[in-house]
């Protein structure tokens, strides 16, 4: 176990300067085997998903709510770079065409998911509304953030490379940081903010590794219902959140040693784009790449030998 940073003092979450809009983000490094906090939810949710998404890399078609999630996502982080006066609805929502079609040319396949100008129309109105959500929230003419899309990486010791984006980090003139995040879909129910936390918890993690600082509030603001969740990590949080992600990390890593990628059922199969692949539904895993499970693990299948050079 590492050392621990020190904590700051308690924030009180006023505004300090923004970044620069048009600043290019930092290069990223060279990446090892890693892990992020949608990956490790993967893996929690069946390990099989993991292998398909990480090791196979198979394609997964889009979907119009994961397309409107980034078009938010995007609207949210170019109003930032608006001067603070006006960032308001009226401009959040001027925002969307231009998103709109850069998310098009990025991803030119999302124009297929609408069978006609009227579904696509209903979409568009479905991103406006969420963003009207967000704007009972927060007033983002109040704040400013440091960073938007932040890339976070460390490498745990004798671990993955843990990796993610935060959507948007708040730093107070005392020091003081904020952790947020949006989400387009609902609240969880009560009972089950721990697994939405999760997400969180791993952000403030790599940042108190990589920074010396840790947050003192995670914020994730549900648009879909206008929902609010915040939650104040603690230093001794942060070392159990550690043995946690070292404990996924093993047990990936005893999957891929043996090649044995379970399944494991749920509601949630429902909504799976490999239910082709899935032997639960009659499918097959595509034969498993060695290398790949290296690559993506560190560790090679006991069941295959590596090639020897002739």
């Amino acid at each position: 176990m590492t050392s621990a940073p020190s904590a700051l003092a308690p924030p009180s979450l006023a505004p300090s300067a923004p970044a620069p809009a048009d600043e290019a983000p930092p290069a990223r490094p060279a990446t090892r085997p890693g892990l992020s906090p949608s990956r490790a939810g993967d893996f929690l949710q069946c390990p099989l998903l993991f292998r398909f998404r990480v090791v196979d890399r198979l394609p997964e078609p889009p979907s119009s709510a994961a397309a409107r999630g980034t078009l938010v996502h995007a609207v949210l982080e170019n109003l930032f770079g608006l001067p603070a006066v006006d960032r308001t609805l009226e401009a959040a929502h001027g925002l969307l065409p231009e998103q709109w079609a850069l998310l098009r040319e990025r991803t030119p396949e999302v124009a297929e998911l609408f069978a006609d100008d009227g579904a696509l129309a209903g979409w568009l109105e479905s991103a406006r509304a969420l963003l009207a959500t967000y704007f009972t929230l927060e007033d983002p003419r109040r704040l400013e953030p440091t960073e938007r899309e932040l890339y976070v990486v460390t490498d745990l010791e004798d671990g993955p490379q843990l990796r993610g984006i935060v959507d948007r980090v708040d730093v107070a003139p005392n020091g003081w940081v904020r952790v947020v995040d949006y989400k387009t879909g609902k609240s969880p129910r009560a009972g089950y903010e721990s697994s939405a936390l999760f997400q969180m918890r791993f952000y403030a993690y790599v940042l108190w590794r990589t920074r010396g600082v840790l947050p003192k509030r995670l914020q994730l603001e549900y648009l879909g219902d206008g929902t609010m969740l915040q939650h104040e990590p603690t230093e001794p949080e942060m070392l159990t959140f550690e043995a946690r992600i070292r404990s996924i990390w093993a047990g990936i890593q005893e999957a891929a040693a043996a090649d044995d990628w379970r399944t494991r059922r749920s509601r949630l199969c429902d909504w799976c784009s490999f239910r082709a692949h899935c032997p639960e539904y009659g499918g097959t895993p595509p034969l498993v790449d060695p290398d790949a499970v290296e690559r993506a693990t560190g560790v090679r299948p006991h069941a295959v030998a590596p090639e020897v050079a002739g």
